[in-house]
């Protein structure tokens, strides 16, 4: 069978383990290929801190030659034309362009709903609060390797919008072979209203977009998922800019009892796992019956999927064998304890009462209740974006939403009464850790002149919230 069964200790110790970052294993066929391209052994994260360097000092020539270099693309003018992008909703399927109309609106609708409003008080002395103020600008990476992902412009650049983002620049790879970008890709920008689309990929694209090129201004903050290289550069231009966190391979929890269809449990491990070869899927359920039925399942599919010259047949095996597994349980808290253990991207919940377990979930990027709320549909259409923690990040992390494209700035605007009271605190503070200077501008303050107690009396202009 493709798809093992385990005991939940077995599981521990392999499916359900996660690798930290210390002990990450670079597959020797990676560390090879960058021998060969640059004439000596390196680490990967040496390789990326060179192509960084070399676009932050070099601009577009060094994108030009790293593309060329890597992706087999020498890029003349980087940025697509604004007529490419909006002819592109005209060259795409109808019917497509339908479904994606559909889910941007889903996708706009569902941040419009996420509560992001500044607050100020006038009863703690004066005015004090938070204001909130989008970015300026923001670079959204997304992937071109083994097919175009439009569903990552519309999941991050609308939520970017949302927020009040002015300026929304996004990079892709070109296609090999024609050097374009795919038009289901410009499509979605034109759907996600970017008029910014620049042709890169890889680490140099994220170079591009952090130090800035000739032809590729600067971001203030980076967002979307990539390959190895793509990780590790927006990892080293941490600091430089912003970013929205570290991808790693995707990964579905599936929890269900007998009330669940296995062949429908079957699909959703398979979706998942046809993602990436380091793709987790794995079946947490405490019915030997089912996972005995999903098992078989998965593998009359698998069966069918070897006749398609589409199957991704490859990824699936690998995928399966390597992070997949069906993990049989003492009861359903023992399997949302160890969900909650893992921390996954995605939790689906394919139980009888499927919203009595919600209150038990404390980390997870996603929860998706019941059988009819399958992860496909957190893709692609239901609203909240499908840009979430994995490798256990879900334990600190959140999905990305219209949080991750503002900035809170605190406010303090006190009336001198309150200063005077609370200086006095904030002297003795700064006297106890040695700060004298600190000390000294308070104590300054202390004794007011007759002129300035009389000038308190009068009304005050307070700040306004915006």
């Amino acid at each position: 069978m493709i798809m093992q069964i385990y005991e939940p200790g077995q599981a521990k110790e392999s499916i359900l383990k996660r690798v930290t970052a210390g002990s990450a294993f670079t597959p020797q066929a990676i560390l090879d290929s960058i021998e060969a391209l640059m004439g000596e052994a390196l680490a990967p994260g040496e390789m990326v801190a060179r192509i960084l360097e070399d676009v932050c000092i070099h601009g577009d020539e060094a994108l030009r030659t790293w593309s060329e270099r890597l992706d087999g693309i020498r890029p003349g003018a980087f940025r697509v034309p604004q007529e490419d992008i909006d002819r592109a909703l005209n060259e795409i399927p109808a019917e497509l362009r339908e479904s994606m109309e559909a889910a941007a609106l889903r996708i706009e609708e569902f941040h419009c709903r996420q509560p992001l409003h500044p607050w100020l008080t006038q009863e703690m002395g004066g005015s004090i609060g938070q204001l909130i103020r989008p970015l300026r600008r923001v670079g959204v990476y997304v992937p071109g390797g083994s097919a175009p992902l439009p569903s990552t412009i519309l999941m991050s650049a609308i939520p970017a919008h949302v927020a009040g983002v002015k300026e929304v620049a996004i990079i892709t790879p070109a296609r090999r072979g024609t050097g374009r970008i795919s038009p289901v890709i410009l499509a979605a920008a034109a759907l996600a209203e970017v008029e910014e689309v620049y042709i890169g990929g890889g680490a140099q694209a994220i170079a591009a977009l952090a130090y800035g090129t000739e032809s590729i201004a600067a971001v203030d903050k980076v967002v979307g998922p990539g390959n190895l290289f793509v990780t590790l550069a927006k990892q080293q231009v941490f600091g430089v800019v912003g970013i929205d966190g570290l991808a790693g391979p995707t990964e579905t929890v599936v929890i269900a009892d007998d009330s669940a269809r296995p062949e429908w449990v079957a699909a959703d491990l398979l979706a998942q796992a046809e993602h990436d070869p380091m793709a987790a899927a794995i079946l947490l359920t405490p019915s030997r019956p089912l996972a005995e039925a999903v098992q078989q399942a998965v593998e009359e599919r698998v069966e069918e999927l070897k006749a398609m010259p589409d199957g991704r047949m490859h990824i699936l095996e690998a995928s399966l064998a390597g992070r997949g597994g069906i993990v049989v349980t003492a009861s359903l808290e023992e399997a949302i304890a160890l969900s909650n253990a893992y921390g996954p991207e995605h939790l689906n919940l394919v139980t009888e009462d499927a919203c009595r377990w919600v209150e038990g979930i404390t980390s997870a990027g996603g929860i998706f209740v019941g059988e009819h709320s399958y992860e496909v549909l957190g893709d692609y259409a239901a609203g909240p974006s499908h840009v979430m923690p994995t490798g256990g990040t879900a334990h600190f992390s959140s999905p990305l939403n219209v949080w991750d494209f503002v900035r809170t700035i605190s406010l303090i605007s006190l009336d001198p009464a309150t200063a005077r009271r609370i200086g006095k605190d904030a002297a003795l503070i700064a006297r106890a850790e040695g700060l004298v200077s600190h000390a000294h501008a308070a104590e300054l303050r202390q004794n007011p002149t007759a002129e300035e107690l009389e000038a308190e009396q009068k009304p005050r202009k307070d700040c306004k919230p915006s």
